[in-house]
Parts: C-alpha cells; structure tokens; sequence
C-alpha cells in the first residue's frame, strides 16, 4: 500500500512537471487574442472617431457650361401661379413667372421686380406701383396693369382652389371664406324648416305632411300638403341677406400704373404680393386647366420652359426678359427624384448640383450636418396650440401666460423631434428682434396663484385635441407631463382624425387644439391673419385697431427681445377685472401684429419646422432662406473650380 502512495505520488509529481512546463504558453497565447481584438477594437473606433477629412460631402467637377442642376422633388403638377403652393411647383413658377415685387433671397427683404416703386396712403390702405415699360411677355408683347387687374380676378374668382386663398382676403370686393354663398334664413323661420334645410327629420313635419306632395312655388320655399292637397304650412322663401356691394380693389389706372385697396391697413403689402400666387398670367389661364403640362405656356419671367420630358422640366434664360442681361445662367434643369436617398445618389455621382425640398431621415442629417454643403434652415410654418376663450379659465390671460412658459421647448425639438425643429418662444419666425415669450416655471407658478389656482389647486383638466400622428401625440404627452409637473395641471389628451379638426374648432368643444400652418410670405399682417381668425365684423376694425395702439406701447414700445411680460407693470395693466371676463368684441378682435399677439396670448408657439438642402461649392448665389424661395436670377456656376485633392490622392 505504501509502494502504491508513492508511485501515486510520483504520478501526481510528473503531471505537475508536464504542466509546468507547458504553463508559460498558455498566458502568452491568451494575451496574443487579448491583443489582437484590443488592435481590432482599437482600429474600429479609430475608424468611427476618424476625423472627417472632406469639407464636402460631394466634391465632383463642375459642368461645363452655365447650366444649373436641381432636384427639387419628383415632377410638378402644374406651372400655374395661382396653384402654386410648395416645391417643386412653386419653384419653377418662381423661375418663369415675375410680379410686381420679388423678395431678396438672401435677406428677405423685398426688391422692385415689374414694378420700379410703389407708394401707400397714409393708413397704408390704398397702394399704387408703377410698372415698368420695358417689361415684356414671353411672346414680346407687353406686360400691363390690365395683366394683373385680370390675373387677380381669376384668383378671386377661383377663391378656395388656390394655393393661400387667406391671402386674399384683404382685398378689397374679395369675399371673404366665411361670406361665400353666405344665406340668412328670416327670422319666422319655423324648426321643422330649419331642420329640413339642414337634413335634420323633423316629427311635427312627417306628421303633418307627405314629403312626396311637396311642390316648390316661386314666391314661397315650401308648400306642404297633405293627401287632400289642401294647404297645411307655406313658408316665405328664405332672402339672401342684403350685403353693400365693394368695387374690385385692383384697378388699372393707365396701362402702367396699378392701383390696389385694402380692408385693413398692412404697412407690409409689397411683401404680400411677392408671393408667386400674385404673379400675372397671360390670357385666360385655361392652358392651366388640363393635367398635362404645357411647355408652350406664354411667361413672363427670366427663364422659360423649353423641354417636358421623362428627364425633367428644361429652362432656358428669356431672352425677352427686361433684365436678361444680368442672367447669367443659359439653363436650368428640373430633374425629379422619387426619394432623399435617390437624390443623395445623384448628388454623390455628381449628375446634380443642388438637392432640396427632400425629407432626409434624422440619421442622414447627422451624417451630413459636419459638411459645409449642407445647409439646416428654420422653414417658416408654425406649429401651435390654441386655446378655447370662451371657456373658464383660458380666458384668463396670466392662465395663458402659464400655460405657455411652463413648457420647456428644446425638450420637444431636442427630444421628441430629434432636433429636426426649432423652438418657437415667438409666432414668427423672420423677426429675430420680435418680442417673445420667456421660458420660466416660477413666474408660470406665480401667476397660476394670482389667477387663482395655487399650486393647481382646482384648475379644471385640460382637454388638448390634437391630430392623429405620432408625433404629435409625443409632443402632447410630453407638454402634459410638464404641466403636470411644473404646475400640478392634469391634461385629457384626446387623439382625432386630422378631417375632424376643423368641425371641432366650430363646435368649442376643447379647451386647447393642434393647429398647424404655413407662413407663406414675410407680410406680418397676412401671416397673422393666417394664424389667428379675423375679426367677424369688418366695421370694428378701426375700433381694434385703436385699442391695440393704446395697449401696446408700455410693453411693445421698446422692441427688445425677450421682453418680459409677467413684470408686476404689465400683469397690473393687462389683468384688470374688466380683462379677465372676455367680451364678445374682445373674443372677435383681430390680432394684425406679432407685438399684439405675444400681448393676447390666443394661443401658445411651440416650434418651427426646418429645412434642408445640399449645394455644391462651385454654385455661387444659390440661396436658402426661411421662406424656402431661392431665386436662380443670381445664381452663377464656377466653371474652373476643382475638387481639392486629398494627401492620399497627391
């Protein structure tokens, strides 16, 4: 047994010696594989971290000649200015059509076009431009005021079909949306009636009548009779309420002298009519009323359309423009992409020069943000809830200041949209001096407890509206939580199909809605009206403009930004008893200024969307701008540049 323990032994020794001896590769074999993934985790970061050596994102060779390649989207519908609404159709309107005024591309700011100046009265009511004798028609005949009288009674002649029918509610003898085919039924209408008109069934109506003996007679609406055919109810013919009749405000005065006149003073009229909707067309327009596009169209501007086909739209400079001299592009070319990531190709190949009007996916823009060819502009469209006044407490103005600073907006833009918008503290977004909102949770708090609702102490749930989206409906679960949060205030989030909206902004049932809307021109009047209702009553005007001079200045006057609105000063003056009960002028007054609007608070700004787009280094004059209207009469191609190679390449 002891011989056996030794030889155990002697075993148990020469095993250990073995593995002694094998020990010392077996730490150098697992540091070999521990380098090598070390060296290959080293080389993939290095290559995610690798500092981006290209300042553009495509540096290809420019074209040979003056030629300017554009992916603006997939083919336009129609060349016709009155439908011209967004890209790409309003591109190539803005290309072959000209106004009375043009806009700046680079600073907005507004520039003569067919008109070489203009003058206002002094309430900025009644404007008159003189035109230019040099402008001409594709065609070489000239370009008069009757060409606009005509154009502009064609838009207010089409109303609702064109593209910002708001924008011609200013106009004098242009009805408004609300006063088309407008009837008043008389007064001694009876129910049944008014339910039959409405396409309501009426009980005390099927009992007393056969609505198959019903005959209409020319001085009466509706005789009903029963089966004897003796007369049981006839009821006078409802009357189209009586209305003053208002001249057409566009008035040729001579053939170069164009005279217009306003419901309401705009100080920014000029601005309004650059807009490509306001743009003269020649004839009738029924070249514009089929499907297809006609590359034969008569158009006034710097480029006319030469070629349609599967390729794209073709332009060639006109020769019949007056300032076709200074046009320095020979063509341009519309090409149509199906997609972002079709275009980026194209771009990348180098077989276009700018790409815009492309929904790149928030990975594509974080990819494309470090190169100087791309550009990230605030667009000017609005995103907003607006509150229901007539309901108690939102017609507390200091319950609507509450409401609008509690709300952090980068946490909406930064978080929920993933910085593909900015935060809106304002209602516009081309004055960046414009008063604005303040974000502050303890002055929302304080003046929360001077309404009355001290911690939230029995404010009401909020019922928010909002469209079915997804988006939105993070962006209200995320403004809930902070009311919540900030001011104690529970929100009823309730999720409608985006038709249903409208009904419910008539029926006041919600205490706060989703409105969304395009600002389509730098006029401050015409966006606010696009913004917020107008006034019911036309007659007040003057009277709403006058109580909106005598509120502004003590808050207004200075024109700083970010001026404070919950100073001890301005909560005095603006939540008077008489202010807190809203009146019916006060619920119908207009809001024509950003200033009045911050005042009111009708509403709460929560951001603007932006926009994005691509433009190679050898395009010169290519603007973008918060209106998204770049203009191709300074736009120059830099024929010798030369992409710069790289150490690898030289």
């Amino acid at each position: 047994m002891k011989q056996q323990g030794r030889r155990g032994e002697e075993e148990k020794r020469r095993r250990g010696e073995t593995a002694s001896q094998k020990s010392p590769l077996l730490p150098f074999s697992s540091s070999l594989i521990l380098l090598v993934i070390v060296v290959l985790f080293l080389g993939a970061c290095s290559e995610l971290e690798k500092p981006k050596t290209e300042t553009f994102y495509s540096q290809t060779a420019p074209p040979p000649k003056q030629e300017f390649r554009w992916s603006n989207g997939k083919m336009p519908k129609s060349f016709d200015p009155a439908l011209a609404s967004a890209s790409p159709e309003i591109d190539v309107v803005r290309a072959v059509f000209e106004g009375l005024t043009d806009t700046n591309p680079k600073t907005l700011k507004i520039i003569p076009a067919i008109a070489t100046d203009w003058n206002a009265t002094e309430d900025n009511k009644i404007w008159t431009f003189k035109l230019r004798r040099d402008a001409k028609w594709s065609n070489g005949k000239a370009i008069t005021a009757e060409d606009f009288v005509r154009s502009w009674k064609r838009l207010a002649e089409m109303r609702d079909k064109v593209s910002h029918p708001g924008l011609l509610n200013n106009i004098a003898g242009i009805p408004s949306e609300t006063e088309i085919k407008k009837e008043v039924l008389p007064e001694d209408t009876p129910d049944f009636l008014l339910n039959q008109l409405s396409g309501q069934k009426s009980p005390s109506a099927n009992s007393q009548a056969n609505t198959n003996s019903s005959i209409i007679s020319p001085n009466y609406e509706v005789i009903v009779t029963d089966n004897t055919n003796k007369t049981v109810a006839q009821q006078p013919k409802p009357k189209i309420a009586d209305k003053p009749v208002t001249k057409f405000g566009v008035e040729a005065v001579d053939n170069y002298t164009l005279k217009i006149s306003l419901n309401t003073s705009d100080k920014d009229f000029p601005s309004l009519v650059a807009h490509p909707m306001f743009r003269p067309i020649f004839g009738n327009g029924k070249e514009f009323e089929t499907e297809k596009l006609n590359a034969e169209i008569v158009t006034n501007g710097a480029f006319r359309i030469v070629s349609i086909g599967q390729d794209g739209i073709t332009l060639d400079r006109s020769e019949q423009f007056w300032n076709s001299k200074e046009i320095k592009l020979e063509r341009v070319k519309f090409v149509p992409t199906e997609n972002a990531e079709k275009a980026l190709e194209a771009y990348r190949a180098g077989t276009i020069d700018a790409i815009t009007n492309a929904s790149f996916a928030p990975l594509a823009v974080k990819l494309l943000q470090p190169f100087d060819d791309f550009q990230r502009i605030t667009h000017s469209a609005l995103n907003f809830y607006e509150f229901n006044r007539k309901n108690a407490p939102f017609n507390d103005r200091r319950v609507r200041e509450a409401l609008a600073i509690a709300i952090v907006r980068e946490r909406l833009t930064e978080g929920e949209m993933e910085g593909a918008t900015k935060p809106a503290l304002s209602f516009s977004p081309f004055d960046q001096n414009a008063v604005k909102l303040t974000q502050n949770v303890d002055k929302a708090k304080n003046l929360l407890s001077a309404a009355g609702f001290s911690e939230g102490e029995n404010f009401p749930k909020i019922k928010l509206v909002i469209n079915r989206n997804n988006i939105q409906q993070k962006i209200a679960n995320s403004i809930a939580k902070m009311w919540k949060d900030n001011l104690n205030i529970e929100t009823e989030i309730i999720v409608k199909e985006t038709n249903e909206l409208t009904e419910i902004k008539k029926t006041g049932e919600f205490d706060v809605i989703r409105r969304g809307v395009v600002l389509p021109t730098t006029d401050e009047t015409a966006n606010m009206l696009a913004i917020f209702e107008p006034q019911k009553n036309a007659e007040k005007v003057k009277e709403t403009e006058k109580a909106t001079e005598e509120k502004l200045p003590e808050v207004v006057a200075e024109k700083t930004p970010n001026v404070n609105l919950t100073d001890e000063t301005s909560l005095d003056r603006q939540n008077t008893d008489a202010d807190l009960e809203m009146s019916e002028t006060e619920s119908e007054k207009m809001i024509l200024t950003e200033e009045t609007a911050i005042i009111e608070l009708h509403a709460i700004p929560l951001y603007f969307p932006t926009s994005y787009s691509l433009i190679k280094p050898y395009v010169q004059g290519f603007e973008m701008n918060t209106l998204d209207a770049p203009s191709l009469k300074n736009v120059t191609i830099d024929n010798n540049w030369q992409p710069k190679k790289t150490k690898d390449e030289s």
